[in-house]
């Protein structure tokens, strides 16, 4: 049987040791995502000149009201 000493040393040591395994299996495993944007459309001007610019709809964010 151990000691309480070392009992009390070790447990926490294996509960971080479980931890810390968890956590690191929480990584995302595989290619880096394409673009969104197709290669034929990216950089693409109108024909004055300037760049053409979609309009995205701004949306709410639950944090918004804490900024």
């Amino acid at each position: 049987m151990l000691s309480k000493t070392v009992r009390s040393f070790l447990l926490p040591l294996g509960m971080m040791l479980a931890v810390s395994l968890v956590v690191t299996g929480c990584g995302r495993k595989g290619a880096i995502d394409p673009p969104s944007t197709p290669v034929e459309q990216r950089n693409k001007r109108a024909a004055d000149g300037k760049e053409v610019q979609q309009v995205t709809p701004e949306r709410p964010f639950v944090l918004d009201p804490l900024l």
